[in-house]
């Protein structure tokens, strides 16, 4: 017979109150075995989003999640390994040339991603639109390809953080997920789980971005630096711009076609900048401050290593990516300078095409999304095409027309955003 009761923890947090160690041990153990119900669980998280964790109950509870699965060995790799983290936005394919980068600058990169859900595009998602390539890796195969390789972007394992998957799905449908302690934990559990010497955070703000406000992300991006520094994991966080979208692409495999340009020494200037600064940040992390990751896109080292990568996983980088059956322009209405192009409306309008999903277990298209033609700063005329949409399925062609169309301003004097906005570490 238990010493605690799921009530009992409900009532300590809905009133205010501080839970202790043991109480958060027992009731994350708990749900993850099923003794502790859905409800009682959904009402816990409602409390913590309205009360909030003092960081020593976050870092208690970040690390009953670990504990309630197993922890990935990485020790005798011939590399330090480094991992990175976004929070999510909209044509954010950094990951895909930022792997192979830091893998040819001399780190290894155990890179374990997610899926896209709503306007934010997944990695697996994109990467999928490559013939043959697999998302899902045994044990053996992640460690034998971090070794030879040096870079894997795949799947978690379901032994990884179960009671964080449990409870993401239910934060998901009880309208839970904007807690930042739940966010925080959710997050560094599966990271700190990985195993990994050292994490590099790209907290996303703005319209496309989870967290709209730089206050608010700050605070995300300091929650979750304590939570790494904490654990041994030496965490950096970078807050990075999200009004608009990163890139011209927006999609699944446009977004793998961007970043391969990108690993071919070309592609957008913003994709191009926040990977070499990410690598960066990743690189000296693990004691390697002298390697120059963009010296390593210029030569090919890094399209080396991305061809490698792919091959290892099943997939063909030679393949021709997936074309979309039907094509339509948004056209300017006005003439004058690229104002905005709000990057929550291009995501939404990609997901509408099919590139995105409105629950987990959807399909999404590899051949839809949208490619822009103007972006912010860009003079244009009427009639010149600000973007193109592309689907499989021509019936999703009014709803994203509507709200492409509505993401562009077009005026007089573009606005000058940073790309990126603040740095975040343990000691400020």
């Amino acid at each position: 017979m238990s010493d605690f009761s799921a009530v009992s923890v409900i009532r300590t947090k809905r009133d205010g109150g501080v839970l202790r160690d043991a109480e958060i041990d027992w009731v994350v153990d708990a749900f993850t075995r099923g003794e502790v119900a859905d409800e009682q669980m959904a009402a816990l998280a409602m409390a913590i989003l309205l009360r909030g964790m003092t960081t020593a109950e976050t870092a208690r509870w970040t690390q009953a999640m670990i504990s309630s699965g197993e922890r990935l060995d990485l020790t005798g790799l011939p590399r330090p390994t480094v991992d990175k983290h976004s929070t999510g936005g909209v044509g954010d394919k950094i990951t895909l040339p930022l792997a192979p980068l830091v893998a040819a600058c001399g780190a290894a990169v155990p890179q374990l991603s997610g899926r896209g859900l709503g306007h934010t595009g997944g990695t697996l998602d994109k990467l999928e639109a490559i013939p043959g390539w697999r998302a899902s890796l045994g044990r053996d195969e992640f460690r034998t390809q971090l070794a030879d390789v040096g870079a894997v972007i795949c799947a978690p394992g379901g032994s990884l953080a179960p009671a964080d998957h449990k409870l993401y799905a239910l934060r998901d449908v009880t309208g839970t997920v904007e807690s930042v302690p739940l966010i925080a934990s959710s997050i560094m559990s599966k990271k700190i789980a990985t195993g990994t010497q050292a994490l590099v955070l790209d907290v996303k703000v703005g319209s496309g971005a989870f967290m709209k406000s730089v206050p608010a992300a700050r605070e995300l991006a300091r929650a979750m630096v304590e939570l790494g520094t904490a654990h041994g994991v030496r965490t950096v966080a970078l807050l990075t711009n999200m009004d608009t979208p990163l890139g011209y692409a927006v999609g699944n495999g446009v977004e793998v076609a961007e970043s391969v340009a990108v690993l071919a020494g070309g592609g957008p200037a913003d994709v191009v900048e926040l990977t070499v600064t990410l690598a960066r940040e990743m690189l000296t992390a693990v004691g390697l401050p002298d390697a120059d990751p963009a010296a390593a896109l210029a030569d090919g080292r890094a399209m080396d290593v991305w061809r490698r990568m792919i091959r290892a996983q099943g997939g063909d980088p030679d393949a021709p990516l997936p074309a979309a059956a039907e094509t339509e322009q948004i056209r300017a209405a006005a003439d004058g300078v690229v104002s905005q192009v709000d990057a929550f409306a291009i995501g939404e309008a990609a997901w509408r095409l099919g590139a995105g999903r409105a629950r987990k277990e959807h399909p999404v298209s590899a051949a839809a999304g949208v490619l822009l033609h103007r972006r912010v700063g860009d003079p244009v005329r009427v009639g010149d095409a600000l973007c193109e949409l592309r689907t499989d399925d021509p019936a999703t062609l009014p709803a994203a027309r509507a709200v492409a169309a509505a993401a562009f301003q077009v005026g007089s004097e573009p606005p000058a955003p940073s790309l990126v906005i603040e740095r975040v570490t343990a000691d400020r």
